[in-house]
């Protein structure tokens, strides 16, 4: 068997990850999401809200389980005995970034292969730093992300706005 991590921040899963990972299962006998829980940016979803979410994406795919983990990706990989890293490109710098990652897992772990898929054309333009800044603005991304997704935006928008709430002679 052969077991392959798609590790991410997933924050949030949007149709590129999801495009990723389906056309992945259709290679490997198993892929694991792999949720990060401590990356060096800012977050807008808790590790178990995006762990959450991604198991929703793909609750009806048995060949796709979904966890999350902390601390070197390779070392996770070998933890879940997998034999491949599965990575996303959608544009050329993230090939640059993808590139210089591979060779330091490589490194790392001369045993596990990073295999890099590109994305659909449609997704191109996908990235979840975009998603969230739209869904902060209200913006419409029901077209980049599942609908319960969407909503979990709606939800965290609005907690957020409640806590940030001012005086309505402040707001003008």
């Amino acid at each position: 068997m052969v077991r392959a991590i798609f590790p991410g921040t997933f924050d949030p899963i949007h149709y590129g990850h999801i495009d990723i990972a389906t056309r992945a299962a259709r290679l490997f006998d198993e892929i694991v999401m792999a949720v990060y829980d401590k990356p060096l940016k800012s977050l807008m979803f808790s590790p178990e809200e995006r762990i959450g979410l991604v198991q929703e994406a793909f609750k009806d795919n048995p060949k796709i389980k979904v966890t999350g983990y902390s601390g070197l990706t390779v070392e996770f990989a070998r933890k879940m005995e997998a034999q491949v890293i599965v990575r996303g490109l959608r544009v050329f710098s993230d090939f640059e970034f993808e590139f210089r990652m591979a060779l330091a897992n490589h490194r790392l772990a001369a045993d596990i292969e990073i295999v890099a898929l590109i994305t659909a054309e449609e997704h191109t333009f996908l990235s979840s730093t975009t998603v969230r800044e739209i869904a902060m603005l209200n913006g419409d991304v029901s077209s980049m992300v599942p609908p319960f997704v969407e909503k979990a935006f709606k939800e965290k928008v609005a907690s957020l706005d409640d806590q940030h709430s001012f005086p309505n002679a402040l707001r003008d």
